[in-house]
This record gives C-alpha cells, sequence and structure tokens, in this order.
C-alpha cells in the first residue's frame, strides 16, 4: 500500500444516492407540487412530518447549504479535484409521473442552488428514479443541470448523448465517468437511450455483451493519460451480499482499464475491494434521503452514510488511499456520525470487508481502509 505523499495523486469524492426529491424539496426555499403518486403516501410534506417526529423540528424554508449539513465543511478539509455523486432525483416541475411505477422522485428546478452548493463535477444519471417524471422531466432535468454549470453522465437526449462521459479535468490528466443503470436495480428497459430517442445508459444483465458494450464505449472516448471510472446502478435496495455475477463484472472492467468502480443501489454501504490495486465499492449506500421515522429496514441503519475520499496515483489510477468520513441523516441533513454510528460502520464494513480482504481503522474521526 502507497501513501498520499507520491507524486501526481488526486483526490476524489464519491458518494451515493443523492434523493433532493419529495420531502427534502419541501423544505426547500421553492418547494414543487406535493402530490404523490405511492401507494401508502400521497403528499410529500408527510415525509417532512415524519423526519420531525423521529429528529426534531426542521425551520423551513431553509437555505440551499442545508441539506448538505456538516458535509461542506468535509469537503472544503479534503479538497477533492472531483466530485461524482448519484443524483436520483428528477429536477422538474413535471406533472406526469411515469405509469406503473409505484414512487416518483422529483426536486423543483427552482431549488437547483441546493444541489450546486455541493459544487458536484458530476451528477451520475443512470439510474431508477431520473426519468419518474418521464421523458419530459429528463428533458428539464438536463436543461436544468445545464443551465447551472453541473455537468451529468448517463443519460442524455439521445444514445450518443447518453453514453458520453463526464469529462473532469485532473491537472494535465482528465477523469473520465461513465454511468449505466442495469435492470437488477429497477431500471426498466424502456428507460433506455436510443439513437431516436432519449434516456439513460441502459444494461438488461452483467453479460459479456454487456462488458464490451462498456469497454468499447470507454474505448472510443480515451484519450492517452486519461483515468476512468465506470459508476453503476446495480442490484436490490436492501441487501448485504455481493452476487458472483457482480464480483466478476467489476474485475472484468478492471482488467478492461477501468481504475475505479463506483457501485451504487443499495441504501446502505456494502463491502468494499480492492482489484488489482483499484478501488472496486459495491455499494455507496444512500448519502442523503427523506426516509427518516420510516420504521422498516431499521437494522441496516439507512440513518447512517459514508464519504468516500480514494486518493489515486495520477498515473497509473492505481488505489494509494482511501478515507471515509462517517455522517448521519437527521432533521433531513447530513451531519457527522455520532460515536456509536461511527463504531456501527468500522464493524459493519470489517464484516462485508471480509471476503475482500478488507477492513478499515479509526483515524480520529474517520475511517481507513486497509487492504491486502
Amino acid at each position: 500500500m502507497s501513501t498520499a505523499a507520491e507524486s501526481g495523486a488526486a483526490t476524489l469524492f464519491l458518494c451515493g444516492d443523492v434523493m433532493t426529491g419529495r420531502g427534502i424539496d419541501q423544505i426547500l426555499a421553492h418547494p414543487g407540487r406535493p402530490e404523490l403518486f405511492e401507494p401508502y403516501v400521497h403528499w410529500a410534506p408527510d415525509y417532512v412530518e415524519l423526519a420531525e417526529r423521529e429528529s426534531g423540528k426542521i425551520a423551513f424554508p431553509v437555505d440551499d447549504a442545508y441539506i448538505w449539513g456538516d458535509a461542506l465543511a468535509v469537503l472544503d478539509e479534503f479538497r477533492p479535484s472531483a466530485r461524482i455523486i448519484n443524483l436520483e432525483t428528477a429536477v422538474t416541475a413535471s406533472d406526469e409521473p411515469w405509469p406503473g411505477k409505484s414512487i416518483h422522485y422529483r426536486m423543483h428546478p427552482a431549488n437547483i442552488g441546493a444541489l450546486a452548493a455541493a459544487r458536484p463535477d458530476c451528477c451520475v444519471l443512470a439510474n431508477n428514479h431520473v426519468l419518474d417524471w418521464g421523458r419530459r422531466g429528463l428533458e428539464e432535468t438536463l436543461e436544468t443541470l445545464a443551465a447551472a454549470g453541473l455537468p451529468w453522465a448517463g443519460a442524455g437526449r439521445n444514445r450518443a448523448e447518453a453514453e458520453a462521459p463526464a469529462c473532469i479535468p485532473l491537472g494535465d490528466r482528465r477523469l473520465l465517468v461513465f454511468a449505466y443503470g442495469v435492470e437488477s436495480s429497477g431500471v426498466p428497459p424502456e428507460w433506455a437511450a436510443t439513437d431516436e430517442r432519449s434516456g439513460v445508459t441502459w444494461l438488461a444483465d452483467l453479460s459479456p455483451e454487456a462488458l464490451a458494450t462498456i469497454l468499447a464505449t470507454v474505448a472510443a472516448h480515451r484519450k492517452t493519460g486519461d483515468l476512468v471510472a465506470a459508476s453503476i446502478h446495480w442490484g436490490g435496495n436492501w441487501r448485504y451480499a455481493v452476487t458472483r455475477q457482480e464480483r466478476h463484472f467489476a474485475h472484468q472492467l478492471v482488467d478492461g482499464g477501468v481504475d475505479l468502480v463506483h457501485g451504487h443501489s443499495s441504501h446502505h454501504p456494502k463491502g468494499i475491494e480492492v482489484y488489482r490495486d483499484r478501488l472496486v465499492i459495491y455499494g455507496c449506500g444512500d448519502f442523503l434521503n427523506d426516509y427518516e421515522g420510516i420504521g422498516s429496514y431499521r437494522s441496516y441503519r439507512p440513518d447512517l452514510a459514508l464519504m468516500y475520499f480514494p486518493i489515486l496515483d495520477g498515473a497509473s489510477g492505481r488505489l494509494l488511499q482511501l478515507s471515509l468520513v462517517p455522517m448521519r441523516i437527521s432533521r433531513l441533513s447530513v451531519n457527522r456520525a455520532p460515536e456509536e454510528g461511527v463504531a456501527w460502520l468500522q464493524g459493519m464494513l470489517d464484516r462485508e470487508g471480509l471476503p475482500f480482504g478488507t477492513r478499515v481503522d479509526r483515524s480520529r474521526d474517520r475511517l481507513v481502509l486497509r487492504w491486502q
């Protein structure tokens, strides 16, 4: 294992699902229409009420920085060269929910400042909520992100735009972020972008054909010196186990030249692997959601989140170090986790990292990955 002091190193910030719709949208300065089309909740402010019952009153409307809480100070401390999030919310005022879908996330476009407050360099859109409000909603999402100067990957007005990576400068190099949504995470086949239709970069499965699709796209865009991240929305919401197929696919991506696998979809963090000196995150877990007060799945601790700060060697893409900052979602804001939450996350990462030969050590207010 190398140290972060090596020359040419780049610090990145990664996190999982950023879900700024529903209850979170309702506490911002410009809440959208509150109607929902869910089986159990039909009014978005109900999620705010649940959070307040759980954690205390929220003095809303809140300012743009509120939802990020302590995370903004942590970002200032680490000063990452690239900030990558999975934006699992349509940014739209559309009132046309995708038919037959039970959950629909939307944040009003006038609230885009709340997203911009974290200064993301890439909003991954290849997930199972970006078309919750139809293709019109996707179009407005893309227009709003573009107007705010927020790059994205994994969705577009056609296949070529959806497949194009976000290109993030890293000094004299670039980090290319390619994003894909897999059907196993609930992304419908109808959401796939085509030459004539908007949508996301969609994979039916983790087959050799899917691998070939990704690697061919990477080869078409990569230039000498580029680093490559594959951001993949895959698997179910509540499951620690990493399937043999997921692990094999991640290894094949690295074998094919990908330097970092950024996996998400699970509402909780999963085990971490380092394969051939490349970081593989199988599930980042949610980073921001409105689940406070919902009683189910509490054993997974969905209130706890992680900020991932890998340091990569700029020349080779090798992982030099990974710091993880434990956070907790409370009152619809992300703040530092209490001591018991840090200990819980450390135990979980050690347990789930065992098959991958990884564990974490405590270093002041953060966890540091160790690998064989």
